[in-house]
């Protein structure tokens, strides 16, 4: 019997915002719960108690993904909080494979699950020194070490970067894995913006900062530099 997954929304169509699959039609299921608490967490409803998850059965979610889009999606993105704490996930994503349906997952890499090796596309997301966590090098090597060894899937790394001392990190993240593709993205630090305009002003800003420190630091040769496209079209609004 399939482990129930505490699913605290399911929505979409709509465009992944992030990462390595940027601008992918997506349905988007978002998982309850995290094992980290960083001080720009976009999603902190995720494991602050302010929302109630469902815990559903894999073909639950499946069926509620139908009902939303019917046959109008072929991907389905996997999202948290920290997904990874959740190994009823690897059930939901075997039925998703028999439907013909491509995942993708973005976890911090600090929980190992087995079923990431069947995910498509994982995104590997490191928290630099602004989001006040502490990274575990052996957790995060661990990680690194299986998806290197899973030929089933593509895997990357994307840190997100607010100030020199985040791109201090990444530089160290970087050099430490070289081989693997690597993306640098603008965080978002005005999470109570309810002015899209403004908002999408000041991250615009943000990005020309960052694409100037990429483009003139030779460590970042093999870096790409993005925006957070959802960030940029819908502001801060939840289920987008």
């Amino acid at each position: 019997m399939s482990k129930r997954i505490p699913v605290l929304e399911i929505f979409g169509p709509t465009i992944q915002g992030e990462g390595m699959v940027a601008g992918q039609k997506t349905m988007f299921v978002r998982t309850a719960g995290c094992d980290y608490r960083c001080a720009w967490c976009d999603s902190a409803f995720t494991w602050d108690g302010s929302q109630k998850p469902e815990m559903m059965a894999p073909d639950e979610i499946v069926a509620q993904l139908r009902d939303k889009a019917g046959s109008n999606f072929a991907h389905v993105t996997i999202s948290g909080g920290n997904p990874a704490l959740h190994a009823g996930i690897g059930d939901f994503v075997t039925l998703l494979h028999e439907h013909g349906i491509a995942t993708a997952v973005e976890t911090q890499g600090s929980v190992w699950q087995d079923w990431m090796r069947q995910i498509d596309e994982v995104t590997v997301s490191p928290k630099p020194p602004s989001s006040k966590m502490e990274t575990n090098w052996g957790e995060l090597d661990h990680y690194m070490n299986e998806l290197a060894n899973t030929s089933a899937n593509a895997h990357s790394i994307k840190v997100v970067i607010f100030d020199e001392a985040d791109l201090e990190y990444a530089k160290t993240v970087h050099e430490r894995y070289k081989e693997v593709p690597f993306y640098l993205q603008v965080g978002n630090d005005d999470l109570g913006a309810g002015d899209t305009g403004s908002l999408r002003e000041r991250l615009m800003v943000s990005y020309e900062w960052l694409v100037e420190q990429v483009a003139a630091e030779p460590a970042f040769n093999r870096a790409r530099v993005l925006p957070q496209i959802h960030a940029l079209l819908w502001g801060n609004k939840q289920g987008v």
